[in-house]
């Protein structure tokens, strides 16, 4: 008899619980509790998410990581024959902060000559994302990616040894 009162029970409550007001799904949402509204903006609505061809030799690739926390982030740019960026593309395994840091550094580098590129600091990326301390590591990661990418397309376009030769 115990076990069928303990089941009118659990009913009961259940249909309590399903009557009882919600909060709104919004108000739950851990990203929009714990990061600043642009790093969430960049987290749902990422820009330049992809890959471009690395076999390319107008495409720089750069790929880092941070072995605390384990975020790893691949920044690939693709270079015009003026040497001005015309795209790029991420793709970022990490929290919200680090993928943030990729979309906003793609937008960033779009447009910008090579050397230009290689003045984005991670303070500037930190800045405009309102990171807190404890997150600085995504947007150094960000600054690292850019310059992986950009070296990789530099290496890129120097000679082969067979080719300086002729």
């Amino acid at each position: 008899m115990a076990a069928a009162g303990g089941g009118r029970l659990r009913r009961a409550a259940s249909a309590l619980l399903l009557r009882s007001p919600r909060l709104p799904t919004r108000e739950l949402s851990a990203p929009a509790r714990l990061y600043h509204k642009k790093v969430v903006d960049h987290y749902e609505n990422p820009r330049n998410v992809g890959s471009l061809d690395k076999t390319s030799k107008n495409v720089g690739t750069g790929l880092v990581g941070a072995p605390a926390c384990g975020d790893v982030m691949k920044l690939q740019i693709q270079v015009d024959d003026e040497g001005k960026i015309v795209d790029a593309r991420f793709k970022t395994f990490g929290c919200g902060s680090a993928i943030a840091s990729s979309s906003l550094a793609t937008e960033w580098v779009k447009g910008k000559t090579v050397d230009e590129a290689l003045t984005i600091k991670n303070t500037d990326i930190a800045k405009e994302l309102c990171l807190p301390p404890v997150k600085l590591h995504c947007s150094m990661l960000a600054e690292d990616a850019i310059k992986a990418a950009l070296a990789d397309y530099k290496l890129k376009q120097e000679p082969k040894k067979g080719e300086a030769e002729k």
